[in-house]
């Protein structure tokens, strides 16, 4: 039995529909978890798998986290997740594109997706002229997607400083990954005076952003052992592992990575060594909040004020969790299936 197949009995999906059109070469998952809070939402990645299984795994652990992240930020949604297999670079044609959002298109009222790993902000243009249950907040525009998923980490990494009793000014924080939401989230902790460390597997990148916030470059391989008071993980998730967390130096853990955790029990034991983690579908979902704002349903002051809350957020989490003796993301699984239990009781 293969890990996808097994996955997808463990959490317990609505609907998981593979796709495939020979013409365009389009390989596509697309995983409906729950909609019980409402019409699943989710971004769509494209990328290169080892195996279709592989690619089954992702579209199922992400589509699980959106759900969480969606009940947790109190919104109107529930959760979902879209992956074409195939390498952006070289397999990413107009017609792949337009076939996928013909399929897209059916599931309008049932799933709504957005800009993930692989795709543009172009990409998503030209998807939204075949299936309008697509959009993004554009890079650039007044509410950018990348932007409010930096801007709530930075409010989750502002609240684990005044929970260790420290201020912005001096923090030193090693920011893993350094695309769309890392480079955005550096710069606004430089901004606050922040010591900065980063990483990322694009050496040209990373030394540029170093060379502009006047920050310190670690080899990606070795950031888990920086000395710093906070790691903030923004690129690829499973990096919290057997392997990286005994290697911490940091004092607390709050990043935009999804699925961070390679395993529960990698977040007990980053709890054993008193390490503040920031479940990631708590910190990161100031993306999802963008939706908000591309579907009408609330105005630009009122998503930036939802972003903003995630650190409060994040405050009362850390302080539940110490008050009940739990690590926190174990507590913020319970609180997801709380508020699932009392949706489905009122329905």
């Amino acid at each position: 039995m293969s890990a996808g197949h097994d996955l997808l009995q463990a959490l317990g999906h609505e609907e998981v529909l593979v796709w495939h059109d020979r013409e365009s070469g389009l390989r596509a998952v697309v995983a409906i978890h729950d909609t019980t809070l409402g019409p699943a939402a989710g971004g769509t990645r494209m990328r290169t798998y080892p195996s279709f299984d592989h690619a089954l795994v992702d579209a199922l652990r992400l589509s699980r986290a959106m759900t969480a992240k969606a009940a947790l930020a109190e919104m109107p949604c529930g959760g979902g997740k879209a992956v074409i297999l195939g390498d952006p670079a070289r397999d990413k044609t107009d017609a792949l594109l337009a076939a996928y959002g013909r399929r897209l298109h059916t599931l309008e009222g049932r799933f709504h997706s957005g800009c993930d790993l692989g795709l543009t902000t172009r990409d998503i243009s030209f998807l939204s002229q075949y299936a309008a249950n697509i959009s993004d907040a554009a890079g650039g525009s007044a509410l950018d997607t990348a932007g409010l998923a930096a801007a709530g980490v930075f409010a989750g990494i502002e609240a684990a400083a005044a929970r260790l009793g420290l201020a912005l000014a001096g923090l030193r924080v090693a920011v893993q990954g350094v695309g769309a939401v890392g480079a955005q989230l550096a710069r606004l902790l430089a901004g606050c005076g922040a010591r900065l460390t980063l990483a990322d597997v694009d050496r040209a990148r990373v030394d540029g952003l170093a060379r502009e916030l006047d920050a310190a470059v670690i080899d990606p391989a070795q950031v888990y052992d920086a000395d710093v008071d906070v790691f903030s993980p923004n690129a690829a998730g499973g990096t919290l592992n057997a392997d990286t967390v005994p290697r911490l130096r940091a004092r607390a853990v709050v990043g935009a990575a999804n699925e961070q955790l390679l395993d529960p029990a990698d977040g007990d034991a980053l709890h054993a060594r008193g390490i503040v983690y920031a479940p990631d579908y708590v910190a990161n979902a100031g993306g999802l909040l963008s939706l908000l704002f591309e579907t009408g349903q609330c105005d630009e002051a009122g998503v930036r004020e939802r972003v903003r809350a995630i650190g409060p957020r994040l405050g009362a989490l850390w302080e539940r969790a110490q008050a009940e003796g739990l690590p926190p993301h174990r507590l913020a699984d319970r609180m997801v299936e709380e508020r699932l239990t009392a949706a489905r009781r009122q329905r």
